[in-house]
């Protein structure tokens, strides 16, 4: 099937290159206009109590929400003084007055204490926005962001929607400095690893492909479901890393078909026979792993799902199609505009007696040592999983001079009981008197430290509660808890919401629906992998393999990220604990990630061991023949990852080291010393498949039939006079 899909790719060349350059401009023109049709948030899970309580308070009291808080400070003037109060008084008047604002409430309208600061030096003010849904907040945000400044006065800006606006600007800038980052250095790497660079540009040709063709399918995806502005950097991330390992894996075994001996058209079906076999396996593994997000209730993380299919499944089409055409077209001419490089024997250097066999002959010789000793160095770095400590994320993810943050750090050191994040109480039923009770119950809980009834509307109330210390901190959550485990009265329903009751119910959804996303992931790795190599040892080795190098990138990302090692040279500000969505994307990704190595390693030890029979030689020579292609692409990944990782928003970060050190593990002490080791030590058993998976596999299996000992002559010079030119 592959080699007729790869003659067929060839006999249409032209075609399959003027469609992809129609989803290129289809992408670049209309594609690109999903960047203004994407939502931010979708941070809840629509079955939660805090969205619950946020639906019902709207119901029952009208929009309540603090969407801004604008912070008001001067070196010199208290907030009593005319030449503080009278601009700040006056600019609070305007914003009054505007079409997008709800309400303004500040110091000058309640006298309240806790709205000025313990110098009285500063004040700030708390602005209701008239919009509902997130994107119409932010918009009416940037709107009246102008209107906010009072003349002579220090002022800056936090509060929810200003974090989520700072957070997703800082998103994008951090893209496109990953993007102008990685790819001159790709290009020159590409260079440098296949010397010349009419081969060095195919891979980030499928690369652009990739991008602008998955901007295309999430903006059809948008036209039925909301999908959230993070589903643009997985589609970068992966649809660029997996495009140039795909493009590299083909374009190297194409130039070694060529280097055989095989005309250009023989040279493609033979590739697509086996590394074109190679990518389809590999990207419907990924897809599956990355399909494993759409389970989970909470839009961000479906939009990450979303956003990673297509760019998986738009970059394995793209090197299954578009790049064997113009390889067809490019024919020797692959190898043009060579660069000469002392060290490099070419890429036709693939026999059995190379440094990588020889690396894999030697671990085979000792298996056990090598094994248990790579086992012991993979379980320390591993082992502070075993402290993982959960949290949400706060302004603190932003960079340390950001407004939001400033204004966050403002509020919670210098106002007494000051918190952006406030608690909020919904008492349905009852009216006032219970409301009041209620208020006076949770005064008495620990770590609180005022109660409000801010609303009231007929037998409804709104109490807003403070608190102690980070809306993120263990004091927050415990008075979460605490209020939600009291007695409600009969015919009163009691609701909590808040930023931090909604990060609990975060935790709690993402916790209860990770065992599913395990499971989705582990079962579609088995069944691809089994429909590949026709084994059941190999596929469940491949997901333990999996699970050690994942395990080894969540032990470093806790020692530096959750306990502050390097925090001062990576830029960062340390919580103590790590966000949940952070370490699930992750697993999503590192999972499809290293699968893919194992595919494009197996698949050649495979093909050995259909030719020779002998265990041992096949290891050694499909190491020989994928360990620097291998190495490359790690090599390439980790440039595109660290890009992102060298970001300002420490999320954003945290993946990018994260996904750094899972590549570099799965790269080396795992696909180049573990797997020989392991494989020997299993033997002919590496291949066992009982009599009826047997069966399975020959009738099911993702092969290519075994052609008749003549019948790669006969193509060749069956296709000769087709050479493309």
């Amino acid at each position: 099937m592959f080699a007729w899909w790869g003659r067929a790719v060839v006999r249409f060349r032209w075609l399959v290159l003027a469609a992809a350059a129609a989803l290129v401009l289809v992408g670049a023109a209309w594609g690109t206009g999903v960047f203004g049709a994407l939502t931010g948030g979708g941070f809840d899970d629509p079955k939660s109590e805090s969205t619950q309580f946020r639906d019902r308070t709207i119901a029952e009291l009208g929009n309540q929400d603090v969407d801004v808080l604008v912070l008001y400070s001067d070196a010199t003037a208290a907030v009593d003084d005319p030449g503080f109060r009278d601009p700040v008084t006056a600019t609070l008047a305007k914003v009054r007055a505007l079409p997008e604002v709800a309400s303004v409430t500040s110091f000058y309208d309640t006298q309240s204490p806790a709205l000025v600061s313990g110098d009285r030096h500063a004040t700030y003010a708390m602005v209701q926005l008239k919009a509902i849904d997130p994107d119409g907040k932010t918009s009416a945000y940037e709107t009246i962001e102008p209107a906010l400044t009072a003349p002579g006065i220090t002022t800056r800006t936090g509060g929810t929607i200003p974090f989520l606006h700072e957070a997703n600007k800082q998103t994008s800038e951090d893209l496109a400095r990953a993007e102008m980052f990685s790819l001159p250095v790709l290009l020159v790497l590409l260079v440098l690893i296949f010397g010349g660079l009419a081969a060095a540009a195919t891979p980030l040709m499928i690369g652009g492909i990739a991008i602008l063709g998955s901007l295309v399918v999430v903006r059809l995806i948008n036209m039925v479901t909301d999908v959230s502005v993070f589903a643009v950097n997985i589609i970068t991330l992966i649809g660029l890393g997996m495009a140039v390992d795909y493009a590299l894996f083909i374009v190297s075994r194409f130039r070694e078909e060529l280097a055989a001996g095989h005309e250009p058209p023989a040279a493609i079906g033979r590739t697509m026979a086996t590394a074109g076999r190679t990518v389809l396996v590999s990207g419907l593994t990924i897809a599956l792993a990355l399909a494993s997000l759409l389970i989970f209730p909470q839009s961000f993380l479906r939009s990450m799902g979303f956003g990673g299919l297509a760019a998986v499944l738009v970059a394995m089409l793209a090197a299954l199609t578009a790049l064997p055409a113009l390889l067809a077209v490019l024919g020797h001419r692959v190898n043009a505009l060579r660069i000469p490089l002392p060290w490099r024997r070419g890429p036709e250097h693939t026999g059995g007696d190379g440094a990588w066999a020889r690396i894999a002959r030697s671990v085979m010789r000792r298996p056990i040592v090598y094994a248990a000793g790579v086992v012991v160095v993979l379980a320390v770095l591993a082992s502070p999983v075993l402290r993982i400590s959960f949290g949400g994320f706060d302004e603190r993810v932003l960079p340390p001079g950001s407004e939001p943050r400033v204004v966050s750090d403002a509020i919670s050191a210098d106002f007494a009981g000051g918190t952006v994040g406030p608690i909020e109480v919904l008492v349905s039923g009852g009216g006032q008197a219970e409301a009041q009770r209620l208020a006076s119950t949770v005064t008495g809980l620990p770590d609180v430290t005022g109660v409000q009834v801010t609303a009231s509307e007929g037998a409804s109330s709104l109490l807003t509660v403070t608190y102690h210390g980070e809306s993120t901190g263990d004091a927050a959550q415990g008075v979460v808890r605490a209020i939600r485990d009291l007695p409600a009265p009969d015919g009163v329903d009691i609701l909590v919401g808040g930023r931090t009751a909604a990060d609990i119910d975060l935790i709690d959804s993402l916790v209860a629906h990770l065992p599913w996303m395990a499971l989705i992931m582990a079962l579609a790795t088995l069944i691809l992998l089994f429909l590949a190599f026709g084994s059941i040892v190999l596929p469940i080795k491949a997901v333990l393999m999996n699970l050690v190098s994942i395990g080894a990138s969540f032990g470093v990302v806790v020692w530096v990220f959750q306990d502050g090692h390097f925090a001062d040279f990576l830029g960062f500000t340390p919580t103590g604990f790590i966000e949940p969505s952070n370490p699930i994307l992750m697993l999503a990704v590192l999972f499809g990630l290293a699968t893919d190595y194992e595919v494009f390693l197996l698949s050649r030890v495979r093909e050995e061991w259909d030719r020779t029979g002998d265990n041992t030689a096949s290891v050694a020579s499909g190491l020989q023949h994928t360990g620097r292609i291998i190495t490359a692409a790690a090599l390439l990944l980790t440039v595109v990852v660290a890009g992102f990782a060298s970001g300002g928003i420490a999320f954003i970060k945290l993946i990018g080291v994260g996904m750094i050190v899972a590549i570099i593990v799965d790269a080396t002490l795992v696909r180049l010393l573990l797997v020989p080791a392991t494989m020997r030590l299993l033997g002919r058993w590496n291949w066992w498949a009982p009599g009826p998976f047997g069966a399975v596999y020959r009738r099911f299996g993702i092969r290519e039939l075994d052609p008749h000992p003549d019948a790669a002559a006969k193509e060749d010079a069956l296709t000769a006079s087709g050479r493309a030119g």
